[in-house]
């Protein structure tokens, strides 16, 4: 096959996925109702109730199985950051066209031209709906101080970061967990709304999770190339731990800038069980 019949099939491909997204993300206007988390006696008041209607992990092992072709020149997102937690969570605040023409554009590095055509439009909507979605996504990046790069996947400070985080939760040594969020680390829960910022009001939260004296194991994974762990909770009944979640952290240099706590409906991706023997 040569170059440019794979460019244009590849385009072809990109046409038909991005329509039929786009009609799904039109005719959908469905909203997750959810209370605050109901396992919590008394949850703090919430910096701010999210925006994000759907939000799940994905696992790094099925990451590293995609293969296809390097985004073009026309690119301004590294493949990292453009499956970050962060960055998925910044897409779902745009309009569906302008959803489109970031990660068509910004992501995958098609021209204005072949992003006009994948989408049936002309350069001059594209160019101005991109103009606007990189405004939106300046305007939250401006919310957030800057802050220190994460460490290398698999390097000697991510590891330790993990053995320090998975040790005081074992320990169910909540002050030891708080010490490890930075200032401004964010604490959110998908998919209820309700998001925590701030060292404070974070480690108030994290402590009802230890309330009554439960402890935890924490089995280390990764989602979207961020360290991520299985949550389990000791069963003081039984030698059981029972599943409680899954938590993808972000990291900034030696701290946690965020933690991201799903339900137990994503275990079976990371291929963790239910329960574990204590």
């Amino acid at each position: 096959m040569t170059a440019d019949l794979r460019a244009s099939v590849r385009t072809w491909l990109y046409r038909i996925a991005t329509s039929r997204c786009l009609n799904a993300l039109r005719a959908s206007s469905r909203r997750v109702a959810m209370d605050g988390p109901q396992s919590w006696p008394d949850p703090p008041e919430p910096t701010r109730l999210g925006d994000v209607p759907w939000l799940e992990p994905y696992p790094d092992l099925l990451l590293d199985q995609l293969t296809g072709p390097e985004p073009g020149p026309e690119a301004r997102f590294e493949a990292t950051e453009a499956i970050s937690l962060a960055f998925i969570t910044a897409l779902q605040l745009l309009p569906p066209r302008q959803r489109a023409v970031i990660v068509l554009g910004d992501v995958l590095g098609f021209s204005r031209a072949e992003t006009a055509g994948i989408l049936q439009a002309t350069t001059e909507s594209v160019a101005s709906a991109l103009k606007r979605a990189r405004a939106t996504l300046a305007r939250r990046a401006a919310g957030t101080p800057d802050r220190e790069p994460p460490p290398a996947p698999g390097s000697r400070a991510e590891r330790d970061l993990v053995r320090q985080l998975t040790a005081a939760y074992a320990a169910g040594d909540v002050n030891a967990i708080i010490s490890l969020l930075a200032e401004d680390v964010w604490l959110t829960m998908p998919p209820a709304p309700f998001e925590y910022q701030g060292r404070e009001v974070a480690g108030r939260a994290l402590s009802l999770l230890f309330g009554r004296g439960l402890r935890y194991r924490l089995v280390a994974t990764r989602a979207n190339g961020q360290p991520a762990f299985g949550i389990y909770v000791h069963d003081p009944r039984s030698a059981i731990l029972h599943a409680s979640g899954l938590m993808v952290v972000a990291l900034s240099g030696r701290q946690v800038s965020a933690i991201t706590r799903f339900d137990n409906s994503n275990l079976a991706r990371f291929g963790l069980p239910r329960t574990l023997d204590a």
